[in-house]
């Protein structure tokens, strides 16, 4: 099963409040507006992925699974792969409850958006020095 690992950063203004999605971004930056946004200065874009995950990806029979650890927490994201999940963008990757696919999705019919991460890890989220340790695994049925 293939596994990308890579670090992301918290940042003072994330709050993880959004309902459909969840984002781990490459900017440096932050505002209060990105309710979705729970890391930042990731060191991974999804066009950098390697060809063999960006395959798997786009078979609807994947389940894709995402690991955020910080400190001595750990949140699980999953999802599943689709056609449309292209592996384009070099800013963001965007968690989808929903099945909406494009460049910048990282999975569809994630059984978690940000509003549904621990509130203990959204504030401990919520510090500039915090790093996040990020792996996505590519599980193929």
């Amino acid at each position: 099963m293939p596994c990308v690992r890579f670090l992301a950063y918290g940042h003072e203004n994330v709050i993880g409040q959004h309902r459909t999605t969840l984002e781990i971004t490459t900017e440096n930056f932050l505002t209060r507006e990105g309710t979705c946004i729970v890391g930042i200065n990731a060191n991974q874009t999804l066009a950098e992925m390697p060809p063999e995950v960006k395959r798997l990806a786009q078979l609807e029979s994947t389940v894709i699974v995402l690991r955020l650890q910080a400190g001595d927490d750990i949140q699980e994201i999953r999802g599943r792969g689709g056609p449309g999940l292209v592996y384009t963008d070099t800013t963001s990757m965007v968690v989808r409850t929903s099945s909406y696919q494009c460049g910048r999705t990282l999975m569809v019919g994630a059984d978690k958006a940000a509003s549904d991460l621990d509130r203990r890890f959204v504030r401990h989220l919520a510090d500039s020095n915090a790093e996040i340790l990020c792996e996505i695994e590519f599980i193929t049925q």
